[in-house]
């Protein structure tokens, strides 16, 4: 495969050192340094330099990296293994040596409008008629729910519409193929289903990132603000639009690498939690943030998945968290799964509707 001239530059100064060895949620969580982004810049580099082909084991290598940014979050040097690794995904697809799981899951988007194959959720409500959109996002209307987000907008008196047939926002087929001509088809129609509104609320921190960022780098115009949740949620809070009560909650945020990293916003969150009981910090937390699990990931790593959860538990213990607080829906399903005796896990919108 033929990496971009930006993408070679990274590659070959890439020391294959140890600064980012620990920050790895994937290899923390398998204990094999396969997984961590020191070896999959080294294997990639043999690649770049022609010393061995790009082989079905480096391609499922390239696949078992999250995205989630915390090794260039972590490399004073500034080298971005993220950008690499996105870049040999869409190298695979342009040499048709994707892995049957990817395949699998962009026929899934064509036929089912989800990478999961989920048919549609009949606890999904939808408005009409308002030009502020609330868009849940593929891994909600496909695994998760969205009940007290829409209770706590309703409370506040805000008018919202939910589509009946959502668009993938993109952040799938990024994830899986980069920056395919495919991706940016599925980011256009998207762009056009969302330029009748206003304003769109993103649920899910993944959509939030794609619109904010990705859209802007394809030249992809959105005329609507396009705001998070967390953030939407805070100013609702802090304008008494929605008015909460204090309690004696002890909260711990799980901050997600999408929102903390990708698009620098952590302090919403806080505020939310502020206003509803007491925060009590990780230590890794905002930006030096560990990811908590994939969904996607989840359909061809689940018992990796599972493990990277149970590490993110054992950093909320050694923190002694009560309740640990999420605002992304794969991480909140993940964590759900692996639970601890004795210890709470919760949405952010459930935190702020248990004060209502």
């Amino acid at each position: 495969m033929q990496f971009s001239q930006k993408s070679t530059e990274h590659i070959n100064s890439c020391r294959f050192c140890w600064m980012c060895h620990h920050v790895c949620p994937i290899g923390n969580a398998t204990g094999l340094e396969r997984n961590t982004a020191r070896a999959r810049a080294l294997g990639l580099s043999m690649v770049e330099r022609g010393a061995v082909e790009y082989s079905d084991d480096i391609v499922s290598n390239v696949y078992e990296c999250s995205l989630c940014g915390g090794c260039m979050t972590d490399c004073v040097t500034g080298w971005d293994p993220v950008m690499f690794t996105k870049e040999a995904r869409l190298g695979a697809a342009l040499d048709g040596i994707l892995p049957d799981y990817v395949l699998t899951m962009i026929n899934n988007l064509q036929e089912k409008g989800n990478i999961y194959g989920a048919d549609k959720n009949p606890n999904i409500p939808v408005f009409e008629n308002s030009d502020t959109l609330f868009f849940l996002g593929e891994d909600t209307r496909a695994k998760g729910c969205a009940k007290y987000a829409i209770e706590i907008l309703k409370k506040a008196g805000i008018e919202f519409a939910i589509l009946e047939n959502e668009p993938s926002s993109g952040y799938s087929m990024d994830f899986l193929i980069g920056a395919a001509a495919e991706t940016k088809a599925v980011m256009e129609n998207c762009a056009n289903v969302l330029s009748s509104y206003k304003r769109v609320i993103c649920y899910d921190p993944a959509d939030a990132k794609v619109m904010l960022r990705e859209y802007k780098e394809w030249g992809i115009v959105l005329k609507a603000e396009v705001v998070t949740f967390t953030a939407f949620v805070a100013e609702l809070i802090k304008s008494g639009a929605l008015k909460v009560k204090k309690g004696d909650m002890v909260l711990t945020p799980q901050d997600s690498p999408l929102l903390a990293r990708d698009i620098e916003e952590t302090q919403p969150m806080r505020d939310i939690l502020s206003a509803c009981g007491e925060v009590n910090e990780m230590l890794l937390n905002r930006e030096y943030t560990v990811l908590a699990g994939n969904l996607i990931m989840n359909e061809y790593m689940p018992q990796v998945m599972e493990m990277v959860a149970e590490k993110r538990w054992f950093n909320a213990k050694n923190a002694d968290t009560k309740i640990l607080v999420t605002a992304s829906t794969a991480e909140y399903e993940l964590l759900s799964k692996t639970k601890p005796e004795g210890m709470e896990l919760l949405k952010l919108e459930e935190v702020v509707a248990k004060c209502l």
